[in-house]
C-alpha cells in the first residue's frame, strides 16, 4: 500500500482556510497513488489550548470534511480535531483530541488521545481518552496515537503484537524537534513496525513548527521526510514486509 503524510501549514482556529488549503493536498496525494493519508494533528484548527469553545460535536465539520475527502477520492483520510462525545455531561463539555480515521466508504474510526499535554495547558481544555483503537485497513493493522502519546513507549508495546503501522499526527514545536525525531524513529525500531509521523510547519500561537515529518519501516529506516515547508511524503509499506522483519529477528518474543 502507498502510504502519503501531508505536512501542512494550519490556520489558526479557521476551519474553513483549512478545509480549502488541504482539499488540493489530499487530492495530490490520492493522484500520486496514496490508499491511506495522514494530515497533522488538530488539522482543523490548530494546538488551541486555550479556548474553552473549540469543540465541535462528534461527527461535526472536521470529521464531516474528513469522510467528504475520503469519499470523492476513494481512500482512506486520517486526522485529528477537537470533538465533544456525544455523551459528555452538561457539567464538562471539554472535547477530546480525537484522531479520526475515514474509510472510503465514510465509515468512521475514532481514537481520544490517553495523554493530553500537561505541559502545553491541553489538560484544561481537553479530555483524556482511555482506549486504544487498531483498525483493519486493507490488510494492514493500523494502530492509532496522538503527538505526545509518543513519549509513552509501554502503550506502544503493548499493541505490537497486532500493529503494522503506528499513525502518530503531530503539532510538536521546532524547539523539540530531536526528541520527535528521535521517538519516532525509536518507537518504530523496538515495535518492528512502521511509523507515519505527520507534523505540521508554519507557526501558531507564536510557536514555530518545523514539521520533520517521516514515515520510518520496521528496521528504522527513513523512508520518507521533509522539514520546515509543506510537503507530501509518500512511501510504499505492506504487512508482509512486516512478517519477514519479526520473522527473521525475533526480538519481540524476548520482550519481558
Amino acid at each position: 500500500m502507498r502510504v502519503a503524510a501531508i505536512q501542512h501549514d494550519i490556520a489558526w482556529c479557521d476551519r474553513e482556510a483549512n478545509f480549502a488549503h488541504l482539499a488540493p493536498l489530499i487530492a495530490g496525494a490520492a493522484g500520486a497513488g496514496a490508499r491511506l493519508i495522514l494530515l497533522s494533528e488538530t488539522f482543523s484548527t490548530g494546538f488551541a489550548t486555550d479556548r474553552d469553545d473549540l469543540g465541535e460535536p462528534e461527527g461535526g465539520p472536521s470529521s464531516q470534511f474528513l469522510a467528504e475527502q475520503a469519499r470523492q477520492h476513494g481512500v482512506w483520510v486520517a486526522g485529528s480535531c477537537p470533538e465533544i462525545a456525544a455523551d459528555a455531561p452538561p457539567a464538562d463539555q471539554r472535547p477530546y483530541n480525537t484522531l479520526v480515521l475515514v474509510s472510503p466508504e465514510g465509515e468512521q474510526h475514532r481514537y481520544r488521545k490517553i495523554h493530553p499535554f500537561t505541559y502545553g495547558g491541553e489538560t484544561k481544555y481537553f479530555n483524556a481518552g482511555d482506549q486504544f483503537v487498531t483498525v483493519d485497513v486493507e490488510g494492514l493493522r493500523v494502530s492509532l496515537f496522538v503527538c505526545y502519546d509518543l513519549r509513552f513507549a509501554d502503550e506502544f508495546w503493548q499493541l505490537a503484537d497486532d500493529t503494522d503501522v503506528y499513525l502518530v499526527p503531530a503539532n510538536w514545536p521546532e524547539a523539540r524537534r530531536l526528541p520527535w525525531m528521535a521517538l519516532l524513529q525509536a518507537r518504530a525500531i523496538e515495535n518492528m513496525a512502521y511509523v507515519i509521523g505527520c507534523n505540521r510547519v508554519g507557526s501558531g500561537n507564536g510557536l514555530p513548527y518545523s514539521g520533520d515529518s517521516r514515515i520510518i519501516d520496521p528496521l528504522g529506516e527513513i523512508l520518507a521526510t521533509a522539514a520546515q515547508s509543506e510537503s507530501i511524503l509518500l512511501a510504499d509499506i505492506s504487512a508482509e514486509r512486516v512478517a519477514e522483519v519479526r520473522d527473521r529477528f525475533r526480538f519481540l518474543q524476548d520482550r519481558r
